[in-house]
């Protein structure tokens, strides 16, 4: 656990709590805010259901309105708690928070019978709720490293896998012809991508028996490519806990391991902090 000096400034506490999660208190309000969200996604799923939604409308439509002034207050506190408000209300999770709190309050400006279509329109803005958990979920961060590390190796898997798909398609099209329903090219590609992946709608099949064998080969290949993308990326992942994992330095009062932790700059909001970082890696703004 990391110490925190003591401030007077109020402002600087709820900034702490808020933006941070090394402290009790920090913690405290990730965990309550992190049960509002889900409770907000089940009362948007609960609602579309005709059924639930019917018999329970009221309690569904007053449960939204608490957890939206919630989400309201949160908002809020979360611009005053920074000395550049304009850098967090226009970053992604700002936008995002925007996003998942104003639908409730656009429904005052649409009355009418004629606006009840843009209005249920406007109220699926609420499922942006879902990315504000992403926030809270210390290894995604890591998760994402590993994806854009990789990011590579992806793109030249999915050209390898694109090609192979344009080569297979072209000779189903030969061998089966239009007459089994590989009127073209295009789909016949398709059909190959569908196999491939496994999924296998059964809109097209080959009817000869070299398609059939081709299509054999196909699906067992289609096996062995989805475990490439997801080696790939585990390789990297557990490279990065290597690298986190290394020793940094001999000094007995330096930790062998140095984390990442969850400050945020008061200034510039910028995060991912060494745990023992005196200043902002992003504005060099005070961190204590």
């Amino acid at each position: 656990m990391i110490e925190r000096p003591t401030s007077s400034n109020w402002r600087d506490k709820l900034h702490e709590i808020i933006y941070e999660a090394d402290t009790p208190a920090g913690k405290a309000f990730d965990v309550i805010l992190l049960i509002f969200i889900i409770a907000s996604i089940a009362l948007v799923m609960l609602e579309s259901i005709n059924r639930i939604d019917n018999k329970y409308h009221d309690i569904l439509y007053y449960g939204e309105w608490v957890v939206t002034i919630l989400f309201s207050v949160e908002y809020i506190a979360r611009i005053i708690t920074v000395k550049k408000p304009f850098k967090y209300i226009f970053s992604f999770y700002g936008v995002v928070d925007f996003l998942s709190t104003i639908p409730m309050y656009l429904s005052f400006f649409f009355v009418g019978s004629q606006a009840l279509v843009s209005l249920r329109a406007l109220r699926l803005l609420r499922v942006f709720r879902i990315l504000k958990v992403a926030r809270y979920l210390g290894a995604s961060n890591q998760l994402k490293a590993s994806i854009v590390a990789s990011r590579v190796k992806i793109a030249v898997f999915l050209f390898a896998v694109l090609v192979s798909s344009v080569i297979f398609g072209t000779i189903m099209y030969l061998v089966e012809g239009e007459e089994n329903g590989f009127t073209n090219i295009p789909k016949s590609v398709y059909w190959c991508i569908v196999t491939l992946t496994t999924v296998g709608f059964g809109d097209i099949a080959p009817q000869t028996a070299l398609g059939q064998f081709i299509t054999s080969i196909i699906m067992i290949l289609g096996y062995g490519i989805i475990a490439v993308p997801t080696g790939i990326v585990s390789a990297e992942f557990v490279k990065g806990n290597g690298k986190d994992g290394e020793k940094t330095s001999d000094r007995e009062d330096f930790p062998e391991q140095l984390h990442l932790n969850s400050k945020s700059c008061q200034n510039c909001a910028a995060s991912d902090h060494k745990d023992y970082a005196k200043f902002c890696h992003k504005c060099g703004h005070n961190l204590d």
